[in-house]
């Protein structure tokens, strides 16, 4: 379970509520990872696989302690890089407050994740279940990338597992079925049997 305490920006004195919500509905894109100039705008390095302003999105979510994370509204949003955005968001007028924004999570709903990715980020499989040998062997509950393949985290009787993707081991993605499948070498799930 995730708690997001949530401002009500919609009352003068922006008192907080407590909202209970599923971690698996939300999906995290990236972290900031700077400020830019005095009036509190923030650099978001992501991993949605593709540039974007994030153009329609109207809030996403920071994650101010573990598994709580506090709602901010986007005023706007400028293209730096591929995979990096400035943000300027409500509330945060200055450089003091943005400060206390670095390096937090910064989260999506599952929902807006879909419609902001690249169709080829690995981020998309998030969800999907991954096929060894004609076995289901788990969903894929976390993406961890680097520069040379991409975990893919899941759980297996109760033990987290990570699973490495790269040519050698993905046979295919069946995006309709919601499936990788992989060739994984001989006795790496012996581990967590």
């Amino acid at each position: 379970m995730l708690v997001i305490l949530a401002p009500d920006y919609r009352k003068a004195n922006l008192t907080l509520q407590l909202l209970t919500i599923a971690m698996s509905n939300y999906i995290s894109i990236g972290k900031l990872v700077a400020t830019f100039g005095v009036k509190g705008e923030l650099l978001l390095e992501h991993r949605l696989g593709k540039k974007t302003m994030l153009r329609g999105l109207e809030v996403l979510f920071i994650e101010i302690l573990k598994d709580e994370m506090l709602p901010y509204f986007i005023q706007s949003a400028k293209i730096k890089s591929a995979n990096e955005i400035y943000l300027k968001l409500e509330s945060v007028d200055s450089k003091e407050t943005a400060q206390k924004l670095m390096h937090k999570e910064v989260w999506l709903p599952e929902e807006d994740f879909q419609k902001y990715a690249s169709k080829s980020s690995p981020f998309t499989l998030l969800g999907f279940h991954i096929i060894n040998d004609g076995e289901d062997i788990g969903e894929v509950l976390e993406i961890i990338e680097h520069p040379q393949q991409v975990l893919l985290r899941i759980d297996i009787n109760g033990k987290e597992a990570l699973i490495p993707v790269h040519a050698e081991t993905l046979e295919k993605i069946d995006k309709r079925k919601k499936q990788v499948y992989l060739s994984l070498p001989d006795g790496l799930l012996d581990i967590y049997r």
